[in-house]
């Protein structure tokens, strides 16, 4: 069929008007979804949002070479516990024979521990074999020699919880109060709390507050009765100085003699 010019333009019309209708009516539903809100789109139609301003995002830390693992809080060490009493009986620490020391008198001493607390004889008796052997000791300056043994001992050396350390020493009307350590007729005294806590009042670890208790107490075995006041505010604190009870303005000290192997000393206070 030959379409007229005039049919031609009717038949435009009609077409464009049809598009038209069909065109509004599907973006009407798109808009909509009856509630007021943007209609919903599955997410295969969803279109990618529109672009915004840009925002910056703060630097992710990057971790260390090498290193994957989260880190780990540092553990915190915790005071080891000190029972208050034990049985009053000791083990004797097996001797090791060896003489520390080459000038001087011969002390021997045997090391005693109390029963039923967690430290091994023979490990302390070394210990203290080591303290008495430091470069900075008796020993090493001729101030006596010693020798740890099992039996026939000039003094002892015994290690107890607070109760029977008070109870040893209240036999010499000593009053050490569950804190302090003391000089008997039979040698030393050690309370345990001391040996392993050290002292609030030393500016140091317990295994160097050891040196300090062995070296003040063998120093009255070695005939020094008479205890030591700070000699100067800054200087080293006498080891015959009774620390625990204050420092008076000297440095915590645990040695009888210094690195030139001067010893220290200061006025006689009792």
């Amino acid at each position: 069929m030959r379409l007229t010019r005039r049919g031609r333009l009717l038949l435009t019309s009609l077409v464009l008007t049809t598009v038209s209708v069909g065109g509004g009516a599907a973006l009407a539903h798109l808009g909509d979804d009856g509630g007021g809100r943007p209609a919903a789109r599955a997410p295969a139609e969803q279109a990618p949002p529109a672009p915004g301003p840009a925002r910056e995002r703060a630097p992710r830390p990057e971790p260390a070479p090498g290193s994957t693992a989260k880190p780990k809080p540092e553990a915190t060490r915790k005071p080891a516990a000190v029972p208050r009493s034990g049985p009053g009986t000791f083990t004797t620490a097996t001797a090791s024979g060896g003489i520390t020391g080459t000038g001087g008198t011969l002390r021997r001493y045997r090391v005693e521990i109390e029963q039923g607390i967690d430290l091994p004889a023979r490990g302390t008796a070394a210990e203290i074999e080591a303290i008495l052997a430091h470069p900075r000791g008796w020993a090493a300056h001729g101030r006596g020699r010693f020798q740890q043994v099992a039996s026939g001992a000039d003094f002892v050396i015994r290690i107890a919880t607070p109760d029977t350390a008070d109870a040893l020493c209240a036999r010499e009307g000593l009053d050490t109060g569950g804190e302090l350590n003391c000089e008997t007729a039979e040698g030393v005294v050690v309370n345990l709390r001391r040996w392993v806590l050290g002292s609030p009042a030393f500016a140091g670890p317990p295994e160097e507050y050891r040196h300090l208790i062995v070296n003040h107490e063998v120093g009255h075995e070695l005939g020094l009765r008479r205890h030591l006041g700070c000699g100067g505010p800054g200087k080293a604190a006498p080891v015959m100085m009774q620390q625990i009870k204050g420092l008076d303005g000297c440095r915590s000290n645990a040695f009888p003699y210094s690195e030139e192997g001067i010893y220290i000393t200061g006025p006689i206070v009792s």
